[in-house]
């Protein structure tokens, strides 16, 4: 319906089965420019990523997904809850979205690396037949190309939750550990953490106790507890007591600027500009046994309104784009 243009990519507006959704396709400035991983050798400190050369498509492509239409979970610092018609995406309306956003590209016919992220609006583990249908069926269909899908979950109180981490440990080994699994934390505080999810996530603890006998199916990268920062509380030590760092590593990202975080007055001071809101979190989760990966965007990639939190259809806009209606 809508193709926004914006720096690192596209957003696109798409007609789904039951209303409209909203899915990326973007390119990556690659980790040399916006990543800092000591365990893999990518050591210097990021003092602000400019906005530059992107890799090209055939190298790395991310398209990003709704699993929902809006989502149910309510969090203080995202805007995708705003969006009307909260139910979930159909199987049809999660490959719909994949092949709009190919479709940006008709000249790439392969790529080395294509994350397909079920992150832009929506609770993936939520939606768990379609997503795990659509996960399995477009292993499939990309088998001849280097296919990663990604979930990332709030880890809700719903009864499906568990029955979903299994289920995509096991599309993980079935797919050689290629497929990724993120698990937002931000807060080893579980009053902040009531707060920023809005009472609908589940407590660590019990995150950690669903994950004790379902770690040994664990294979290829490690599950990333990421940490969207503010000033709540890290513990590190408490974090490797309830998850072990041997599959288990840790993420660090600002949070980013939607407009809920703006209205909650929710942000990482200076988390675009300077490596100093994360260097001594860092050095706490790597003394307790972490991996860790901080990773940046660009303000151009905030400002365009492509990090996780945000929605066209909430309301807001990027900053600099161009628009084209179909």
């Amino acid at each position: 319906m809508k193709t926004y243009t914006v720096p690192t990519g596209h957003i696109l507006v798409v007609k789904g089965e039951h209303g409209d959704l909203e899915c990326l396709s973007l390119a990556d400035y690659g980790k040399e420019k916006n990543v800092k991983a000591d365990f893999m050798g990518i050591t210097r400190k990021i003092e602000g990523v400019p906005h530059g050369t992107l890799m090209p498509l055939e190298k790395k492509w991310v398209i990003t997904i709704s699993s929902q239409y809006g989502c149910s979970m309510w969090c203080t610092f995202c805007d995708a809850w705003k969006v009307p018609n909260h139910r979930n995406a159909t199987f049809i309306d999660l490959v719909m979205q994949v092949q709009a956003a190919m479709s940006m590209h008709p000249d790439i016919t392969h790529t080395e690396r294509l994350n397909l992220h079920y992150a832009r609006m929506g609770e993936p583990t939520m939606n768990r037949d379609n997503v795990l249908a659509s996960a399995y069926y477009m292993a499939g269909v990309f088998k001849n190309i280097g296919f990663h899908p990604v979930v990332s979950t709030m880890c809700p109180t719903t009864d499906l939750w568990p029955h979903f981490m299994r289920d995509w440990l096991l599309l993980k080994r079935n797919l050689g550990g290629n497929a990724g699994l993120q698990l937002s934390i931000n807060t080893t505080s579980e009053k902040h953490r009531r707060i920023m999810f809005n009472e609908h996530a589940r407590s660590l603890h019990n995150i950690s106790y669903h994950f004790k006998d379902i770690t040994n199916l664990v294979t290829g990268r490690k599950i990333a507890l990421n940490f969207a920062l503010t000033d709540a509380p890290i513990d590190a030590n408490l974090l490797a007591r309830l998850f072990d760092p041997k599959h288990f590593m840790c993420k660090i990202t600002p949070m980013h600027a939607t407009k809920s975080c703006a209205d909650n007055k929710i942000e990482t001071a200076n988390g675009y500009i300077s490596y100093h809101p994360y260097a001594d979190v860092e050095d706490r989760l790597k003394a307790a046994g972490f991996d860790v990966i901080v990773f940046i965007p660009s303000v151009e990639e905030d400002e365009s309104r492509i990090t996780c939190g945000n929605a066209i259809l909430s309301g807001t806009l990027p900053k600099t784009y161009t628009v084209v209606e179909s």
